[in-house]
């Protein structure tokens, strides 16, 4: 029973640690020593690169956007890499060719980061912005996000994201993504993000040299970062913004993709886990992306302990009863999808953790993911 117990305990508090713990570990040590960030406009040459695949429905209002940027003339360069589209996606690109806009046909279709390695080799800009199309961006937008680099220690900046349901306002899961923004603030006045939003994030030429087409480049640029010795920050001013994907099963299979490309990232780069070497962002690297990702199992040795424990005390029958109401919640709200507000968080935790293990299994199976399919939206 001892044994058990300390299980049930240990798991309890892994799955606290890894929500709570760790950002309360940091709001402690942002109290000790915080990082301040020199922050102001500055005008280096820019590389917009927007990735793409088949984006024949929606090409056309991301270059709209594209070309309402607000960002000093020829300074920045606008960049479409096609992904090996077999739609109208180059030509309608191409007409935009006299606003400025390039094309860069990658002929045989190798994912979103073999495009993106192709296109940071024609850039010509001192910083590089990447961009996917489902992405909309205010005005302001790389002005602001660009602004960070007057800081010579920023090797990448991550924009926030805003999710916006398909009625175009908050959606549920926006509990979760201001979550996951909130602790990017906190990390970055720490010491350095962990990972930056893929859908919108900067960073300096030399650190985009080393991509890979089967390694996330937002994660793999943050990585790049340290390895420069630079840190990479979160910009609240540097907004993007885009929609829930229509489709559960897809948005389910989204994340799942998103975890099993994180941990093939994660088990290449073991040695971020030295803490004689990488101090501070190793303790990081271990408490957002590993112990997140060891969620799934410590909710089932919580659970199965938890169960074996109930002829012990009446207290375990109430821990018992408490994990019992919340996973019914969290089903009953994706069975129904008719819980609001804070009421669908046990059901968006329960989809992000059961993603995660999906992704595990696939990932000890050898499974990877390298061809890239831009969700709908």
């Amino acid at each position: 029973m001892i044994i058990l117990t300390i299980l049930f305990l240990l798991s309890l508090f892994m799955v606290f640690h890894a929500y709570f713990g760790y950002p309360l570990s940091l709001l402690v040590l942002q109290k000790i020593n915080r990082k301040e960030l020199k922050r102001e406009p500055i005008s280096l040459t820019v590389t917009f690169i927007i990735t793409a695949f088949n984006e024949e429905k929606r090409i056309r209002e991301k270059l709209e956007n594209s070309l309402q940027l607000d960002y000093p003339s020829g300074k920045l360069q606008i960049m479409v890499a096609s992904d090996g589209s077999t739609d109208q996606t180059n030509e309608i690109v191409r007409s935009y060719g006299d606003k400025g806009v390039e094309l860069l046909e990658v002929q045989n279709r190798g994912g979103k980061e073999a495009a993106q390695k192709e296109a940071v080799a024609h850039a010509k800009g001192e910083i590089i912005v990447f961009s996917d199309v489902a992405t909309i961006l205010e005005p302001q937008g790389v002005l602001e996000i660009v602004s960070n680099f007057a800081d010579p220690s920023i090797g990448c900046v991550s924009s926030e994201d805003r999710l916006l349901g398909q009625d175009g306002k908050p959606s549920g899961e926006g509990f979760y993504v201001r979550y996951e923004m909130w602790l990017r603030r906190l990390e970055s006045e720490v010491n350095s993000l962990v990972g930056l939003s893929g859908s919108f994030f900067a960073a300096r030429k030399e650190v985009c040299q080393d991509f890979s087409g089967d390694v996330q480049s937002d994660f793999r640029t943050l990585l790049s970062s340290m390895k420069l010795g630079l840190r990479g920050v979160s910009d609240p001013k540097a907004v993007g913004l885009y929609l829930d994907i229509a489709d559960e099963k897809r948005e389910f299979e989204r994340k799942v993709r998103t975890v099993l490309r994180g941990l093939t990232v994660f088990f290449k780069h073991l040695e971020f886990l030295n803490a004689f070497k990488y101090g501070m962002f190793a303790y990081q690297f271990f408490c957002h992306k590993l112990m997140r990702w060891l969620v799934p199992f410590f909710l089932v040795a919580a659970l199965a302990s938890n169960v074996l424990l109930l002829s012990s005390s009446t207290v375990f029958v109430v821990l018992f009863a408490g994990q019992i109401c919340f996973y019914g919640l969290a089903l009953f709200g994706w069975v129904t999808q008719s819980l609001k507000g804070v009421l669908k968080i046990p059901m968006f935790f329960l989809v992000v953790n059961s993603a995660i293990a999906v992704a595990w299994w696939q990932y000890l199976t050898g499974k990877r993911v390298v061809i890239w399919t831009p969700s709908v939206r």
